[in-house]
């Protein structure tokens, strides 16, 4: 599960504990409606402002909304594409791709920075 759907959910739990609806929030944060919706299901991200707004309507914390419960620790993008996984040899076959390809990033961004710091500087 994504940072945006983390989100959501925590923003569609706090509703739902408050007894709110989306539309109200949307109102109430000064949103239209579609850009609420498009928000709480992980289709836009929500920015540092708007996640204040929403938390000062809701009457809770930024940590709150951003909180990450344990069940999702283990849930990234590789499970999602995946599917569920049985064993624990799949399990550890996975974790250790999402390893490499996040040396292969870390590696390329590596690269890219040290070609552009070779670049003379414009003035």
């Amino acid at each position: 599960m994504d940072v945006n759907m983390i989100i959501a959910n925590n923003i569609l739990s706090v509703l739902r504990e408050k007894g709110k609806k989306q539309m109200e929030l949307a109102d109430g944060i000064g949103v239209s409606k579609q850009t609420m919706s498009k928000m709480l299901n992980g289709a836009r991200s929500i920015n540092a402002i708007e996640m204040k707004h929403i938390a000062d309507y809701l009457g809770v914390s930024m940590d709150k909304l951003m909180t990450i419960q344990d069940q999702s620790l283990e849930q990234d993008v590789i499970h999602t594409f995946m599917g569920k996984v049985e064993t624990d040899e799949a399990r550890e076959a996975i974790r250790m791709a999402d390893k490499v390809s996040d040396m292969i990033l870390f590696h390329k961004r590596v690269r890219v920075n040290g070609i552009s710091m070779m670049m003379p500087v414009e003035e």
